[in-house]
């Protein structure tokens, strides 16, 4: 999201929004199309990536979320107002404009005060009904396209190139490309709205594809290398792999039979099950603007913040942790459909699972850290939901449960942390203990491999937290997991 520094923006001139930048864009790119085509030495070249082939196929009679979108901007609830502008999923560029500018004064002064931090409050009063509608929207936008040009270049021939530091290097600055690319922006690609993200990284591509066949024509030795390096390049960007193919077919036109040529969607990893969310899910407008919120912290995980890129495993769109909170009707009920769905796993487990520390004791495991990072994905992309789970684990731990509520634990101490703010930056820190009572914290201090959990368990023994008791065992012998034993022979 952008700088809340007004400031910035409401003495300025009207944000312009993502359909204004893409207008621009295609204006400009045409433009520099032609300009190619005038002056670089006659050649012309064939444009290898278009939007529509590198984005599945999405067709869906009725674009449910638009009619949906129109009832959000006329109720009160200002964040999910916020997230339908942040996602964009409307034709129409000045349909937020002008549903903000039909609601009255004080709505619109309640929901920027709602965006806004305190110490904002006085320069903020002084704004006009329209420069209050701007700043909203300025607060709920992604941040404005800004060009990044490819800053690779072939290195200059030498017999001593190395083609897989060459394809390593190709294979980075197309990440990079990637990286500037915003999680809402393929959301709206794979609906089929203009995405000037997107078309730039294509176009930075293209370029690519036009550097290498000058080079390529001027330096016809390095032909064999780049040949090499296409073969390192297939396990890589597909749209990196493709300029390269292409360009080696331009340049050796039937000499490149072995060639791999892939027909697939280069985005289908991304935009495939986007799609399948919209497809699978309607009428559910702020139910999935939650889920899409949520999934951008995942993205920026797994695809921003790594030094390696996937582009082939499909993004994992699958949030049962916020399915189910969806979908109870309180705290209460969310802590019981945890503990139904704990109790149903933990009955495959057995004394002998628990000293060999088996296939289900890995998975349970393994389902445990995934909750916790689920709780943690959840809380920073909602924050609103933080008191819900405050409230849930009370329930998980009066009916001991330990494994979902150490997780939910976990979840939201990672989420302090990555929220707690240097002393030179305005805001009070959030801490687990402001978070969750004093005594709850203490069950997960890890001093002395968690003695004050395990000697609450041997008190009130339950759904057992794995770590702890497994690295007891370790150190102490099979004696010390006899209140596991005990819990489990009962249920």
């Amino acid at each position: 999201m952008q700088s809340t520094s007004p400031e910035e923006s409401v003495f300025g001139p009207p944000p312009q929004t993502l359909d204004m930048q893409y207008s621009l864009f295609k204006e400009m790119n045409m433009s520099a199309q032609s300009r190619i085509g005038a002056s670089d030495w006659g050649h012309s070249y064939p444009a290898i990536f278009q939007l529509d082939l590198e984005i599945p196929a999405f067709f869906i009679p009725y674009r449910w979320w638009e009619d949906e979108a129109t009832t959000v901007f006329w109720a009160f609830d200002i964040q999910e107002i916020k997230r339908v502008i942040q996602f964009g999923l409307f034709c129409d560029p000045n349909f937020p404009r002008s549903s903000l500018c039909t609601r009255n004064v004080d709505t619109i002064e309640t929901f920027l005060s709602a965006l806004s931090e305190p110490y904002e409050s006085q320069l903020l009063g002084s704004l006009s009904h329209i420069q209050r509608v701007e700043e909203i929207l300025r607060r709920s936008s992604i941040s404005p396209f800004q060009e990044m040009p490819w800053s690779w270049l072939p290195p200059q021939s030498s017999p001593t190139l190395d083609a897989r530091a060459i394809a390593a290097a190709i294979e980075a600055e197309s990440h990079f490309q990637f990286r500037q690319i915003p999680f809402e922006e393929f959301v709206r690609a794979a609906l089929g709205y203009n995405a000037v993200f997107v078309e730039w990284f294509l176009q930075q591509h293209a370029a690519l594809y036009i550097m290498l066949q000058d080079h390529l024509g001027v330096y016809p030795e390095d032909i064999p290398l780049y040949t090499e390096v296409e073969k390192y390049l297939r396990s890589g960007s597909p749209f990196a792999h493709r300029a390269l193919v292409k360009c080696l077919l331009a340049v050796r036109p039937g000499a490149n039979h072995d060639l791999p040529q892939p027909n697939t969607a280069g985005f289908e990893f991304i935009a495939g099950p986007i799609q399948a969310l919209f497809k699978d899910q309607p009428g559910r407008l702020t139910a999935m603007l939650k889920m899409l919120t949520v999934l951008t912290i995942r993205y920026r995980r797994q695809y921003i913040h790594t030094p390696i890129m996937d582009w082939q495993t499909p993004f994992d769109t699958s949030l049962p942790f916020l399915d189910d909170c969806l979908q109870s009707t309180s705290p209460k009920d969310l802590a019981d459909s945890m503990r139904g769905l704990d109790e149903h796993q933990f009955a495959e487990l057995t004394q002998q699972s628990l000293i060999t520390e088996d296939f289900i004791v890995e998975q349970l495991k393994v389902q445990w850290r995934e909750l916790s990072v689920s709780v943690w994905e959840c809380c920073a992309a909602l924050p609103d939901l933080i008191p819900y789970l405050q409230e849930c684990t009370q329930f998980l731990l009066a009916t001991r449960d330990y494994h979902s509520f150490t997780a939910i634990i976990k979840g939201l101490h990672i989420y302090t942390i990555l929220t707690s703010r240097p002393g030179n930056i305005q805001g009070n820190p959030i801490t687990l203990e402001a978070l969750i009572p004093r005594e709850i914290v203490s069950l997960m201090s890890p001093a002395d491999n968690f003695a004050v959990y395990r000697q609450h368990y041997q008190n009130f023994p339950g759904i057992p937290w794995l770590v702890p008791h497994l690295r007891d065992h370790k150190e102490n012998g099979e004696a010390v997991l006899q209140p596991v034993f005990h819990y489990l022979q009962s249920t």
